[in-house]
C-alpha cells in the first residue's frame, strides 16, 4: 500500500524529475510528428505502439486477458477519458498553440480533477483547495488575457487543450469508482488495448491514414519515442512512484512537465517562450502547491518552530545568567 505521510524521499524525486521528462517529452515528439502526420492518426500511433510494448509484460508478472466483456468495459472507459479523448484534443490543439503552451494548460489536470471529485461527492469541499482553483483559474487567464486570438486559431487551441485537462479529470473519478482491484500494469495495458481499437477506428474513418505519404525517418522516430519513452515507459515510472510514494505525490509531476515541455520546444523546435507564459505558469503552479497543501502546511509550522526555538533560546539563556549569578 502507498504510504499514508506525505513525505518523498530522494529517489522519488528523482523518479519525478524522470517522469517529468517522459511526459513532457510528449509535447515535443508530438511537435515534431505532426509536421507530417495528422492528429488522430498520431494518436492511433501512439497508443498502439504503447500497448504493444507494455503486452508482453503482462505475461511475465502473470497478468492475464479481461475474459468478458463486463471485464473489458472498465478498461474501455478509462481509455476514452485517459487517452483517446484528451490525446486527440491535446494534439489537435497542437496545431494552433505551441507545445510549450499546451503543456501549461495540460497542468490545469489537478484544478479540474478537485472540481470532479467534489461534484461528484468523492471529496469535501475544502476552502484550501477551493482557493487553489481559484487561482489556478486565473493563471490561466493570465496566459492570453481575457480574448482569445480567433484569428489565429489560439482560442480554439486553448480551449482543446483545457478540454483534455478536464477529461483526465473524469478519468480519476472513473478509476476510482471502476478499477479499485486492478493491478496497475494491467490497467495501464488495457486501457492503451482499449484506445487501440477506438482510435483504428476514428482515425480510419475522419483521416484515412493509409492514404498519406510515406513519412520520413525522423518523423517515425519522433512516434516511436512518443509510444516508448511518453506512452509505455512513463506508465511503468509512474506506477512505480504510486506504489511507493502514493497517488498524492505522483501528482507533483505536473508541476514539473511545462518546464520540461517549454525547455524542449524552445531548445530543439525553436518555439518563443513569452513573459505571459512565464508568468502563467508560476501562477499555476503556485496554485497546485495550494491544492497540494504541502507549501501551506510548511508555512503554518514554520512559526510554531520559531515560537519554540525562541523559547528553547530564551531558557538557554535564562539558565546561563543563573549560573553567572552569585549565589
Amino acid at each position: 500500500m502507498p504510504p499514508n505521510d506525505n513525505r518523498i524521499d530522494a529517489r522519488d524525486w528523482s523518479l519525478l524529475a524522470v517522469l517529468s521528462v517522459l511526459w513532457g517529452g510528449s509535447f515535443f515528439f508530438n511537435g515534431a510528428a505532426l509536421r507530417e502526420l495528422p492528429p488522430l492518426t498520431l494518436v492511433f500511433l501512439r497508443v498502439a505502439l504503447g500497448a504493444a510494448i507494455l503486452a508482453p509484460l503482462l505475461h511475465m508478472h502473470g497478468i492475464g486477458l479481461p475474459k468478458s466483456r463486463a471485464g473489458w468495459t472498465p478498461f474501455v472507459v478509462i481509455g476514452l477519458l485517459n487517452n483517446v479523448i484528451p490525446f486527440s484534443l491535446i494534439v489537435i490543439g497542437q496545431t494552433f498553440i505551441p507545445s510549450g503552451l499546451a503543456s501549461i494548460l495540460n497542468a490545469t489536470t489537478p484544478m479540474f480533477a478537485v472540481v470532479v471529485m467534489v461534484a461528484a461527492g468523492e471529496e469535501a469541499l475544502q476552502v484550501r483547495r477551493l482557493a487553489g482553483v481559484a487561482l489556478g483559474l486565473a493563471g490561466v487567464i493570465l496566459l492570453r488575457g481575457w480574448g482569445f486570438e480567433t484569428r489565429t486559431g489560439q482560442g480554439v487551441g486553448i480551449l482543446l487543450c483545457l478540454g483534455s485537462a478536464l477529461s483526465y479529470g473524469f478519468a480519476a473519478l472513473a478509476a476510482r469508482r471502476l478499477l479499485k482491484d486492478a493491478a496497475p500494469l494491467g490497467t495501464a495495458t488495457f486501457q492503451l488495448m482499449a484506445s487501440t481499437v477506438m482510435m483504428a477506428a476514428v482515425a480510419g474513418v475522419v483521416e484515412q491514414p493509409w492514404q498519406l505519404p510515406l513519412p520520413r525517418l525522423t518523423t517515425w522516430l519522433a512516434v516511436l519515442g512518443l509510444a516508448a519513452l511518453s506512452t509505455a515507459l512513463a506508465y511503468i515510472v509512474f506506477f512505480q512512484i504510486v506504489r511507493r510514494s502514493g497517488a498524492s505525490n505522483v501528482m507533483l509531476v505536473t508541476l514539473l512537465i511545462p518546464v520540461t515541455a517549454i525547455l524542449l520546444g524552445w531548445l530543439v523546435l525553436g518555439e518563443p517562450i513569452s513573459s505571459r507564459e512565464i508568468a502563467g505558469a508560476i501562477v499555476i503552479g503556485s496554485a497546485l502547491l495550494v491544492i497540494d497543501g504541502r507549501a501551506v502546511g510548511l508555512l503554518r509550522k514554520l512559526p510554531a518552530a520559531s515560537r519554540f526555538s525562541g523559547s528553547r533560546e530564551g531558557l538557554r539563556l535564562g539558565s546561563e545568567k543563573r549560573e553567572a549569578s552569585p549565589r
